[in-house]
């Protein structure tokens, strides 16, 4: 394929865009259209309003190279996440790279089911002052007059997407985030520095509570709301999964085991050797396992209430366990 010139003119931003959607079609790329319009767009370095305005404009000649190698790569099969090195989540860009599992918008529902639930218990009275005391003392626990913050943990965090934005939205909780993937670890940090969140985030290397529990090294971490979203596909169904999840997503951050369930069973199992049982519990599962982990938690612990939020195909993707 090359941007070739129309009846004696160079191509135009809306036939280059054609041009490559058409390409990543005969691919086998199943959103050509949307694929390549964020290729583009990232390719001429523009924002989408910029592209509706240009729409006519010659296509410029030294970005012709760059703009076939984005499509090339996408048209392997090689996510556009990965060829572009970022996804948004939360309103916030963050890096990926095939060390780390591409945030998805359901996981956004976990994040924000988080804020919700941790609102209604520890309730900030003042914003201004939390922030205020997250940059003061945040190193020394979160407590001022009375007023006592969650220490949040994230198990599993690759790129670092729901641990970033919940010290984002929520500056004086005391984040922690752990991964098993040291590789997936740098990732996160890097996300962290760049949404100035670094300072306020213990990352931790580690399989799922192992570093935490009151065995671990220093008496463990006394954790107030853990949350994870865990490998959770059957390995059986790893093979037929779609082929940018498949050959280019981390297996680590997929596989869950015979049934997906490993890691829950695990992390439920654990829950009792953490110094402190957490007062919310929020994880992301898969396609019917909602009602398996549940039970999981309730044979684990005493919970006040169990929900489940469900994502935008009405499945129910999220298990809340609060106490």
């Amino acid at each position: 394929m090359s941007v070739e010139q129309n009846a004696g003119r160079p191509p135009t931003l809306g036939e280059a865009w054609r041009a490559g959607a058409n390409r990543l079609g005969q691919a086998g790329v199943e959103e050509a259209n949307a694929d390549a319009e964020l290729l583009l767009l990232y390719a001429l370095g523009i924002g989408k309003a910029e592209l509706l305005r240009d729409w006519r404009e010659a296509f410029p000649e030294g970005k012709s190279e760059a703009w076939l190698e984005l499509l090339e790569r996408r048209a392997t099969g090689l996510p556009v996440q990965y060829v572009i090195g970022e996804q948004y989540f939360y309103g916030r860009a963050f890096e990926v790279t095939n060390a780390v599992l591409i945030p998805r918008p359901e996981t956004e529902l976990l994040a924000e089911a988080v804020l919700q639930a941790g609102d209604a218990l520890w309730p900030e009275e003042c914003a201004s002052e939390a922030r205020s005391l997250a940059k003061k003392d945040w190193a020394n626990g979160a407590e001022e007059a009375g007023r006592t913050f969650p220490v949040v943990l994230d198990v599993g965090t690759g790129s670092g997407a729901l641990a970033v934005t919940l010290a984002a939205e929520r500056p004086a909780w005391r984040i922690n985030a752990s991964d098993l993937s040291e590789a997936a670890l740098q990732v996160a940090r890097s996300n962290a520095r760049k949404h100035e969140a670094d300072e306020r985030i213990l990352f931790v290397q580690g399989d799922l509570l192992q570093p935490f529990l009151s065995s671990a090294a220093g008496g463990g971490m006394a954790v107030d709301i853990l949350v994870s979203n865990p490998p959770y596909i059957p390995s059986s169904d790893i093979p037929d999964l779609q082929r940018e999840v498949r050959d280019h997503e981390p297996r680590l951050a997929l596989d869950g085991g015979e049934d997906g369930l490993n890691p829950y069973r695990a992390m439920a199992g654990q829950l009792k050797e953490l110094p402190r049982l957490p007062r919310i519990v929020a994880w992301e599962v898969g396609a019917g396992q909602a009602r398996d982990v549940a039970e999981l938690l309730r044979a684990a612990a005493d919970w006040t209430e169990i929900r489940f939020v469900t994502d935008y195909a009405g499945i129910e993707r999220h298990v809340v366990a609060i106490r």
